[in-house]
Formats: C-alpha cells, structure tokens, sequence
C-alpha cells in the first residue's frame, strides 16, 4: 500500500527545503503543490507566476485529488508539498486515505518574508486559519497530529525529521539533511518566482534572526495569525 504524506504548509516556511529533504529518499516520490492551480482558479488571487501556474497543472482541483494525490506511483511513499490555503472549495475526504503534516513558522518570521512577494496580503493568504482547520480534520479522523515548527526543524534537523519519519513507521535517512544546489525536475513552474534562496542552498542552515522589519500595515495580520500559530504548538515533534 502507497504512503501519501500531505505536508500542509503556510508560505515560507522552508516547505520547498522540506520537499527536496524527502527528495533524497530512495523510497519517495515528491509533488511540489499539485491543487495550486485550482486554487488561483477558485480565488481569483494572482501571484508572481500566476500565468505559469495555470498553464502547467490541472485546474480542477477533484480531477487531481483522483488522479494526482489518489493516483499510481511506482515509490512505496509519495510526499506532496502542499500550501494550506489551496484547499479551498476542495470535499476533503481524501484525508481519510492520507497522512498528514503540518508544516508552520512563528507568523512575525513568516510574514516577514510573504511581505516581499505579496505586499498585500492578508490572513488569507498565511494558511494559519487552514492549518487549524487541517490539524482539526486530522484529529477527526482519529489520526495524531503532526506538527513540524520551523526554527525548531532548522536548530535540530536530525532530530525532528526522525521524530517525523517515525511517525509515519519510516526510518530516517540521513540523505534527508542535505541536497545538491539549483533546481529540481520535480519543481512547479512558479519556481523562478519562488525558490532563489532555496536553490542556493545545499541542506538544512542554522537558525538565524533576519533582522527584517513588518511593514506597519500588516501588524493587525501579526495579531490575527497568533492565536492559530499558537493552537499548533501543542503537536510539535
């Protein structure tokens, strides 16, 4: 039987890292955000890429679930690298032939760099409302949550992804700490927009501070994101 692993993720949270980390398994195939289509289609939203994005997947969002994320793979596990807010308008009863993960960031530290490609946004745009939602899902269908909080992932990455795979009855592979540099074929065609900083990167980087100031309007979006971030923590591995 297939092991489909749904990372659930808010933007820049180090997801793209976390799918070239599960790249280097011998056993694992990854998905980079397969219902992001549908989602621009639904929303109406445009990202940098948007164009791009909707000329290389699927826009219906039910027709990939079936055949995408439900769909044949010759790896005994597939991970699919999977942005929260994408679900959007999606029946949801794939969860129950799935596991799932959550992927989250302290929201000052996301939203902080979200600012740079969407001055705009709103907390509609952070998934922190959909990771909730996902993490209630999960727990509905009697699976444990599991919940991956990125400073923690970048101070000790041994130490989470193999709480991580062992939560899913994997062992670790220590190829997962590290990946060779530039772009992967597996890449969304949004990535010239997206993935600069992580295709200079060849693993897992110390925690740093950035440093970097929000901008003043998007200080209410800091409230309003706390409380989700907060409801995550108790599930951290």
């Amino acid at each position: 039987m297939t092991l489909r692993i749904n990372m659930w993720s808010s933007p820049r949270n180090l997801s793209t890292a976390m799918m070239y980390a599960w790249r280097q398994r011998s056993d694992t195939t990854v998905v980079d955000e397969p219902i992001y289509a549908h989602y621009l289609r639904v929303t109406g939203r445009h990202h940098p890429g948007t164009e791009l994005v909707m000329g290389s997947q699927d826009h219906d969002g039910e027709a990939v679930v079936r055949d995408v994320i439900l769909g044949d793979y010759d790896t005994p596990v597939v991970f699919f690298k999977q942005m929260a807010k994408h679900l959007v308008d999606l029946d949801r009863s794939f969860f129950a032939d799935c596991r799932h993960v959550l992927l989250t960031r302290d929201p000052f530290d996301m939203l902080t760099s979200l600012q740079v490609q969407l001055p705009d946004l709103t907390l509609d745009d952070t998934g922190f409302v959909e990771l909730v939602e996902i993490l209630e899902s999960i727990e509905a269908l009697g699976q444990q949550p599991i919940v991956v909080e990125t400073r923690r992932l970048l101070e000790d990455p041994s130490g989470v992804l193999t709480a991580m795979c062992e939560a899913f009855g994997l062992d670790f592979d220590p190829a997962m700490l590290s990946w060779p540099a530039g772009p992967k074929p597996e890449d969304g065609a949004w990535a010239p927009h997206w993935y600069d900083g992580v295709h200079k990167s060849t693993g897992w980087q110390p925690y740093t501070p950035k440093g970097v100031d929000l901008a003043s309007h998007l200080e209410p979006v800091l409230e309003e994101a706390k409380p989700y971030y907060e409801r995550l923590l108790p599930h951290m591995v």
